[in-house]
């Protein structure tokens, strides 16, 4: 059965008639067409539908729609601001971070929620951080380093 919900989506208020127990992936990709977010796995082990709920990195593809009212969801769509990146956004740009870009937007929002909530990681940290990230291209090394780039202050102005 469809219901209201209410949620703050990039920074605006959002409210549509969903069922609550569908996934937020699909409204994100289908209803709203915010595609930055990817399917991979489906059971939120491989990180490609990465969003920030609140600023807490979470797995669109096994979060209800429910589970998001009154909340705020951040997609990589929202993390930009205007047509000005990123730090981190602009760091993977730099480093050479992205490739075919499957993973970024959840790789990016995840080093999004670390940075916030442990500003200066270690190495070992950022990379036990995005471990549940999966990436085919071989960009391991230079994502860490574009989030080291931005843990340093030497990623741009935010």
């Amino acid at each position: 059965m469809k219901r209201s919900i209410e949620f703050e989506l990039n920074g605006r208020p959002t409210a549509l008639e969903a069922e609550g127990d569908r996934m937020l992936l699909w409204l994100l990709r289908g209803e709203l067409g915010l595609t930055g977010a990817k399917y991979g796995c489906g059971e939120g082990v491989c990180g490609a539908c990465t969003v920030l709920v609140d600023g807490r990195a979470v797995h669109a593809c096994t979060t209800p729609v429910a589970a998001v009212a009154g909340k705020r969801v951040t997609t990589i769509e929202g993390l930009a601001a205007g047509e000005r990146l990123h730090p981190l956004q602009q760091a993977f740009v730099e480093e050479g971070a992205l490739q075919c870009g499957y993973c970024t937007p959840g790789m990016i929002l995840a080093a999004h929620a670390l940075l916030a909530e442990r500003p200066h990681p270690t190495r070992r940290e950022i990379a036990d951080g995005l471990e549940g990230h999966l990436c085919r291209c071989g960009a391991h090394r230079r994502i860490l380093a574009a989030v080291e780039r931005v843990a340093a202050g030497k990623g741009g102005a935010a």
